[in-house]
């Protein structure tokens, strides 16, 4: 049997505090959301208040008005309002919350919903009230693209399982067809084709929109490949007809949800953190106002720990956790201003650097003077650490002369030319997507000859690195980009 041992050992180890893990949460909540952290802050803590610094001659106004109240209170008896006996103690506010999770933003609502704008269409149409029960069942199943997510034969087992009514997989198909004549066209579609169709047979019966229907009721698969010779030669089209075909069916709305408006949509709006203005070879950064809130201590809590300590006898225990509490509040006020003070800093420290190391791009707007920058580069200039720095890029925004950007943007890798000189991918991605653009659509360029137009420029690049940042450029191979 083993003999037990006591052992006295050293240890170094690494640990946050309170006040640093504070820090790096605000440092990551954008401007939009730091509203609401002050708010909730304040509310939670009554030491924290909104507004400037007490002046001097303030403070001895505020002190002159307390003596005054203190005077006239003075006949009053305190043990009325302490008897606990009267008020059994209850938590004066709970949490729903983990210790670990980080503040989300309040969602908000602007309008009414898509499903709401389909369920009113419901008494347009003369349906008995069992078929508008069908009618809102299958509303409930149409997702804000407008697409039908649930078969019919599931919708007939949930609305007997769920609700208890019969029906039969005929009669949600009929009910089924009335909805997807509600506006706007496509909606209630299972698939892309059956979206595409319903919008095709409520326009006017011309012959290309009849050519159109063809196309997707017996070619929808070749036509997604862009087999449009193939196609034409099928159905016996001249080149105008499959031209105006195609026309037809590029106009169409493949998301017949999204025509909701950005305010039904509760389309997020950004807030700049940092707004740059650009005067010659000056760069002017300023912070968004709402990063730097005035906040103080309030100077009541503080004159209330004064007046206790100021007391000659030993404090009884009600007035010790008095002073706990107090105590507590102020220092927790006190360490969120600074780190409201130190995010500011460390805001503008980052994005000094960044403008530092991405003038020329600033200056000009040209994203090909981007310069190759990771974070590494900003945090040895700033002398923080990689993470501090990625909190700070990953969800602020910068108003620039050149749009709203997020600052993460401003980062890139590296790539050597023919002639050693390190370029930014932003670069080479910009190159890409300026051939593409110019490209003769009804012959897009491949990626094997775009990395030759690379090579001809000194980026030695494969195919495959080519194909990659395509890729990330959002931009499809060149056979669905060509153009019949």
């Amino acid at each position: 049997m083993a003999a037990m041992r006591q052992s006295l050992q050293q240890k170094l180890q690494q640990k946050l505090s309170p006040q640093q893990i504070q820090l790096m949460k605000l440092l990551q909540v954008p401007v939009a959301a730091l509203e609401q952290r002050i708010k909730e802050e304040i509310e939670e803590n009554p030491a924290l208040e909104e507004g400037a610094e007490t002046t001097d001659q303030e403070l001895e106004t505020e002190n002159a008005q307390e003596e005054s109240q203190e005077n006239s209170d003075q006949d009053l008896d305190l043990g009325d309002y302490l008897d606990d006996d009267d008020y059994p103690y209850y938590k004066t506010q709970i949490s729903n919350q983990g210790a670990d999770d980080e503040h989300r933003d309040i969602p908000y609502s602007a309008g009414p919903s898509f499903q709401e704008q389909l369920t009113v269409q419901i008494g347009w149409h003369a349906l008995s009230d069992a078929e508008q029960v069908l009618a809102r069942h299958i509303i409930g199943n149409i997702d804000e693209d407008g697409y039908l997510m649930r078969d019919v034969e599931a919708m007939v087992d949930d609305l007997a399982f769920s609700q208890g009514i019969e029906t039969s997989s005929e009669e949600l198909e009929r009910i089924l067809g009335i909805v997807q004549q509600f506006d706007p066209a496509g909606v209630g579609a299972r698939d892309l084709a059956e979206c595409l169709l319903l919008q095709l047979r409520r326009k006017s019966k011309s012959s290309s929109a009849l050519h159109a229907i063809a196309i997707m009721e017996l070619y929808f698969e070749e036509f997604s490949k862009k087999h449009f010779e193939k196609i034409q030669k099928r159905l016996g089209l001249t080149e105008a007809d499959m031209k105006e075909a195609i026309q037809e069916i590029t106009h169409l709305n493949p998301k017949p949800g999204s025509s909701a408006t950005a305010a039904q949509r509760n389309v997020p709006v950004i807030v700049p953190d940092f707004s740059l203005v650009v005067d010659e070879d000056k760069l002017e950064l300023s912070l968004n106002g709402k990063n730097a809130p005035e906040l103080r201590v309030s100077r009541h809590y503080h004159n209330m720990m004064e007046g206790i300590a100021r007391q000659k006898r030993q404090p009884n225990e009600q007035e010790k956790q008095t002073l706990q509490f107090v105590k507590q509040k102020l220092d927790s006020a006190r360490w969120f201003i600074d780190a409201i003070k130190q995010r500011q800093h460390t805001l503008m420290l980052v994005m000094h650097t960044i403008l530092e190391l991405q003038k020329e791009y600033f200056l000009s707007g040209d994203e090909t003077k981007l310069k190759p920058m990771i974070l590494k580069d900003v945090a040895d200039r700033v002398n923080l650490d990689i993470s501090t720095v990625s909190r700070v890029a990953n969800s602020k925004y910068i108003e620039t002369p050149y749009g709203t950007l997020l600052l993460k943007s401003f980062f890139s890798e590296s790539l050597s030319t023919d002639s050693g000189e390190e370029v930014s991918t932003r670069e080479v991605k910009k190159i890409l997507s300026d051939c593409i653009e110019g490209e003769d659509k009804r012959k897009p360029i491949t990626d094997d000859r775009l990395a030759e137009v690379l090579k001809e420029q000194g980026y030695n690049i494969a195919r495959r690195t080519v194909a990659k940042y395509r890729e990330q450029l959002g931009i499809p191979v060149a056979r669905l980009r060509k153009v019949f």
